[in-house]
């Protein structure tokens, strides 16, 4: 039986197999190392990289999401955190698989690590209320 049969959220995670020397910062593997600690104790289950840009969701979930969206509000920049708070709250069954990552062969993140950084942690911090201390 297929995985996306199984699973209704996919989510990737780039910190199973050994990456390429400078795929990932030392920052970027820290901070993916923090999140995933995090969500492992809001959500109670076990995410190694929440960041993973790989994430599989059927339409008729992602359009339940969507209509829940207001619960977590609008923060996130990227739409991961949204896709994993959204895919928990509609109790969908979420399993990672794990994606080989390897250094960029051109062009450069668009990411801004401690701007970004911050506003994910805004969202974590907002999730943490909606999830945890409800």
């Amino acid at each position: 039986m297929a995985l996306s049969k199984v699973m209704e959220y996919i989510n990737g995670s780039r910190l199973v197999y050994p990456m390429e020397d400078d795929a990932m910062r030392s920052l970027n593997i820290l901070g993916n190392k923090f999140f995933s600690l995090m969500f492992t104790f809001l959500l109670g289950q076990r995410l190694k990289d929440t960041l993973c840009g790989t994430k599989v969701i059927s339409r008729r979930n992602y359009e339940k999401l969507i209509a829940n969206r207001e619960y977590f509000g609008d923060l996130d920049p990227f739409g991961d955190f949204d896709l994993i708070f959204g895919s928990a709250k509609l109790n969908l069954k979420i399993v990672e698989v794990p994606i080989r990552y390897k250094a960029r062969e051109y062009g450069s993140t668009n990411i801004s690590r401690f701007s970004h950084g911050w506003l994910l942690l805004k969202m974590v911090s907002f999730a943490m209320n909606r999830i945890k201390f409800i």
